[in-house]
């Protein structure tokens, strides 16, 4: 691996594409601000929907075309906890019976990581000129918090914000109700959720509200907006870029 400038396949993630294109253009700019050489190579889904319904045969062929487009890398990186998880933890049963791909995964997995992760723990990055004024509560999603360990880092990085306060979350580890297919299948289960972690962000004071997984966040942004709150909530990767204009699912 590159000890100057690592070269970075940045794993744009299927919801940041379609929805929220800022915070794929935020990671980007962090990751190249850190030193690294930044490409988007063509991809597609995690699988993660696929492996959440038990479709083993198609999360199969779609790790392999991951495997194999990311491989050459020297780290993979996901603005997302949720798909890096998947990518780093949830393939490794799938090729149980390959040893080709087994092999290729499990090196792969070795340099996959959640992107706030990789800028504090990897790269040691300390974000510069961040200028965001507010208070702030995080929430930490149940992938990468579960998964991946993700926790401290992105608070390491959000130091570094000079106007920005941070209050703590009441439930800040606990689900907010998206949980992928999960709020598809219980949807009034979900809703009970995402309800009550509302009245806990609305309660916490806060004007902002951070995240690092976009599902939870249009989850949670969706609810404050039904319920009237001006509570903002970006990814915190918009926040570190100086991208955060304009907020999840609330009126410009």
């Amino acid at each position: 691996m590159s000890q100057t400038q690592p070269r970075v396949g940045l794993f744009a993630t299927c919801l940041v594409d379609a929805i929220r294109p800022n915070i794929g253009l935020a990671s980007a700019a962090l990751l190249e601000q850190a030193g690294c050489r930044v490409e988007v190579p063509a991809q597609s889904c995690c699988g993660q929907p696929a492996l959440n319904s038990g479709d083993d045969d198609t999360t199969r062929a779609i790790a392999r075309q991951v495997i194999d487009t990311f491989l050459p890398f020297d780290y993979l990186v996901a603005p997302s906890g949720s798909c890096g998880g998947t990518i780093k933890h949830g393939y490794a049963e799938l090729f149980a019976d390959d040893p080709e791909y087994r092999d290729k995964h499990a090196r792969l997995a070795a340099k996959t990581h959640e992107i706030l992760q990789f800028l504090d723990e990897v790269m040691h990055f300390t974000p510069r000129d961040v200028c965001y004024r507010g208070i702030a509560t995080y929430h930490d999603t149940c992938s990468g918090l579960r998964e991946l360990g993700v926790y401290q880092q992105p608070r390491n990085l959000l130091a570094s914000a000079p106007d920005l306060q941070m209050v703590e979350l009441a439930g800040h580890d606990v689900c907010c109700g998206f949980g992928g297919t999960f709020c598809v299948k219980y949807s009034d289960i979900s809703d009970r959720i995402v309800s009550d972690k509302a009245r806990n962000i609305q309660a916490s004071g806060a004007d902002t509200l951070l995240g690092g997984d976009l599902g939870c966040l249009l989850n949670m942004a969706g609810k404050l907006h039904r319920l009237g709150s001006p509570v903002r909530c970006f990814h915190t990767t918009e926040v570190l870029a100086n991208l955060a204009e304009h907020p999840i699912c609330q009126p410009e």
